[in-house]
């Protein structure tokens, strides 16, 4: 694969992965959706329904790699660190895309994201807090645990994906892809409560880059003091991961 064709197969499949992903989460959480208030479960379908459309789209051109764990894992492994900076910066960039496009899909619900005169700031129909749409946040503020979560969360989904690659039925009938994004809506399920399973740095970073500078009404922070950690955090997984791999398999 050229260069040419990794970065565009990643800013592709990455773009809707966080279209999808960023997608159910406005669905979910703004004022005026009809999801609104439908869960956690939809949000966990959702995102893995996202690494299915994405991952699937970019395989021929990129091999669908779409999160820098990912594909800092396959490096650790292979030993192969040639071509990551191009799958990296794809991966941001599409991710960045995917934010922009799910913010305009749900641009009226972030129009509306205001507080009526009179209206309690507390209020259940009041003014969302909209970096949930866009990135994760922890549900308990906890650096220490909150990166244990993110780290074990990136190497619950690294390690299988290495593994699949042995599974030589998978890669035949073309259901890895498939099989990838039912683990990525089972580590949602089972391991994102904590603080959300970013579980991919560009997922996180890139959205919130998008958030801070988009024109939303009442958007609140973006939180950059916790940053950090959806970054670090999945990196440092990945690398864990790709070395459990090469010494267990």
């Amino acid at each position: 694969m050229s260069n040419g064709d990794i970065f565009v197969g990643e800013v592709i499949g990455t773009a809707i992965l966080i279209l999808f992903g960023a997608g159910v989460c406005a669905a979910v959480t703004l004022r005026y959706s009809k999801a609104r208030a439908s869960g956690w479960v939809v949000i966990a379908f959702g995102w893995g329904f996202g690494v299915l459309a994405g991952a699937y789209t970019a395989a021929p051109l990129s091999g669908g790699q779409l999160n820098p764990a990912v594909t800092i894992g396959i490096a650790v492994d292979t030993g192969k660190w040639d071509k990551v900076w191009v799958y990296l910066l794809g991966q941001m960039v599409g991710a960045m895309l995917g934010a922009v496009l799910a913010y305009l899909v749900y641009l009226a619900q972030f129009q509306a994201n205001v507080r009526k005169e009179g209206e309690a700031a507390d209020s259940a129909d009041g003014p969302v807090p909209t970096l949930g749409v866009f990135s994760t946040i922890p549900e308990i503020r906890n650096p220490v645990a909150n990166l244990v979560t993110e780290i074990v969360a990136t190497m619950a989904l690294v390690v299988p994906i290495l593994a699949f690659g042995l599974t030589k039925g998978l890669g035949e009938s073309g259901t890895t892809v498939l099989v990838v994004s039912l683990l990525v809506v089972g580590i949602g399920l089972s391991l994102g409560g904590p603080t959300g399973y970013a579980i991919n740095p560009a997922r996180d970073l890139g959205p919130r880059i998008v958030h801070t500078f988009l024109p939303i009404p009442n958007k609140g922070t973006s939180d950059w003091g916790y940053a950090w950690i959806p970054v670090v955090g999945p990196l440092i997984g990945a690398v864990l991961a790709g070395l459990v791999y090469n010494l267990a398999f």
